[in-house]
This record gives C-alpha cells, structure tokens and sequence, in this order.
C-alpha cells in the first residue's frame, strides 16, 4: 500500500515525486520502458530555465530522478496494464500480473507525438528530425526546413519556423489542408513559406551530418522527387497515452485527461493528471515540471483531507 502512486517519469512525473518524497509521502514512481518520456530524445535543451549553456535532454532526466531518489522516492520499472479507478484504495496492474494498491494516484504518462513511419525518421531525431518547433526551432537559423502536415499545429510551426529559416517548405499529401482558414491564410501571406502540396513523403535522406533531404511521392505524377532540406519537423500531432486507463477518467475529444481548472483534479477524487496527458496546448518541459508540482500538492493536501473536490464545478 502507498499512500501516492506516480506512473510516469517525464518532468511532470519527476516533479511530483521530488515534492511527494520531500514532504515524506515516500511516492512510487512507476516507469515505462523509455524513461524519462519525450526529453530522452531532445539532444540540447537550452531554455529550461538555470542552464545558462543549455544541458542534455538525458542528463536533465537523470538530474530530475536522481534528485526524487535522494528524498526516498522509489521507483519500478514495468508496463501499466489496467488501472482499477472504482474504490479507494485504486488498484494497478502491471505487465506480469503484479499488483499494487495506492491512497492516491498522479497520472503523467505524457502524450507521443506522431510520426510518419518512413524509413531514416527515427533514426535522426535529434539530427534534424523534430516534432517540436518551439523546443528545437533556434538550432535552424539560416537553414531550409521542412514541416509535414496540413492541419493547424503544422501552419503554426511553419510561421513559427520562419522566425529562424531561410525558407520553410510545408509538405502535405493532399492538396486541401485540414488547418482552419485563418490558420491557412497566415502561413500562405508569409513570404517565407513555400508549397509542396499533393506530396507523399517516403523516406528522409541524411548524410554524416544529419539530414539533407525528404524523397517525395508527386501524387499529380506519380513520380519520386527529394526536396533538398537541413531540417524536418513532423507536425501530424499527438496522441496522449491514456489507452491504459480503459476510459475510467473523463477525456476531451481527442483523449487528453480533463482536469478541474486550475487543478490537476480529475473527475475521480484522489487521481490527478499533470504534464502533457492533460495539456495540448503548451507542451513544454517547463511546463510539465509546474503541472507536476501542482499535483504533488494537491495529492498532499487530499491525502491531509483538506482538499474539498466538486467535478461539477469544473466544466
């Protein structure tokens, strides 16, 4: 039995169990097989805040757990298979067939950002290929970036991009987009955007020094062509990883947690959701270290029964 139950290890996560275990709660920390969620795969973080020179996304995630451990944190690595969300004390499952039961339980699983599935993506993210335009945009100064997508997240990093790039080349497979009109005429009014519509993207080309271009389908021609580039940033969204829940705790339409404004209170009393699960608007490191925070002091003061919960409030 514990009293708080973390699943989740990105910064959110991390945070939590920094004040969970300086407040004596002793937290289990449950992580996935990639420790440490999206920032393992960012090379240099520069806008954390208090690393003047920047810091490795690893070593940062490191720093955080190594940091939750010396206060008593424990932590477990393995799969969450169901959670049992209907009485407290909340059962978990773990891959295997092991149990575990906690008071509380603080939800950070984060969300996966999409990627197009073509051969070279993964293995040069962090070399060029990115899913964050904010995170990773000033490493591009001067350079020819491609964005994929033709929703509304992608015409919002395209303009965002043209702070930095030369040129900003928006790839899409289709000849309509899916952004909303306003999001559509900005990207097209900025003169530092250029078009590849009706383009399937098959494969990112990359050299010793990372990327150097995306091969194209041409749909109008059938024919393959490489759009030459220094940058790729994948921007077809997110997907919060919630599927473990079984639709126990209220989602929006595209399945973020909900939580009570201005809380990290989920609609079931003693289950809090911090970090990207429940955001997708900021998505930021910073961001997630705050939520996280939160949560680890709203899991306190429940557990203290000085928390009073109204779900109905929220919406």
């Amino acid at each position: 039995m514990y009293k708080a139950i973390i699943i989740g290890t990105g910064p959110a996560g991390l945070t939590a169990a920094i004040y969970l275990a300086r407040a004596n709660m002793n937290p289990l920390v449950i992580e996935g097989p990639e420790p440490g969620g999206q920032l393992t795969t960012t090379t240099d973080v520069e806008n954390f805040p208090g690393f003047p020179d920047g810091i490795m996304g690893p070593e940062l995630m490191s720093n955080m757990r190594k940091q939750a451990e010396r206060f008593g944190a424990e932590f477990r690595t393995g799969w969450v298979n169901a959670v049992e969300t209907g009485k407290r004390p909340f059962s978990l499952q773990l891959e295997g067939g092991e149990e575990l039961q906690g008071e509380t339980l603080i939800i950070s699983t984060g969300a996966s950002a999409k990627y197009l599935g073509i051969p070279n993506e993964r293995d040069n993210v962090g070399k060029g290929v990115s899913t964050c335009a904010t995170c990773d945009g000033f490493f591009f100064r001067g350079k020819k970036i491609i964005v994929v997508g033709g929703g509304d997240s992608a015409m919002e990093e395209a303009n965002f991009l043209t702070r930095f790039a030369s040129e900003v080349v928006l790839v899409h497979r289709r000849e309509e987009l899916r952004a909303s009109k306003i999001m559509q005429d900005r990207a097209r009014e900025n003169p530092k955007i250029s078009w590849a519509l009706n383009r399937t993207p098959l494969e990112v080309e990359a050299g010793g020094l990372g990327v150097t271009g995306l091969k194209v389908r041409n749909n109008e021609t059938g024919e393959d062509e490489t759009i030459q580039t220094d940058g790729l940033f994948v921007a077809i969204g997110h997907t919060p990883n919630t599927k473990f829940l079984g639709g126990q705790l209220e989602t929006d339409e595209t399945g973020y947690l909900l939580v009570k404004p201005g809380t990290t209170e989920t609609n079931i009393p003693g289950i809090f959701a911090c970090g990207d699960v429940q955001d997708h608007k900021y998505r930021q490191a910073i961001t997630a270290a705050g939520s996280g925070c939160m949560a680890a002091m709203d899991c306190e003061k429940f557990l203290e029964g000085s928390m009073v919960h109204d779900w109905s409030e929220s919406l």
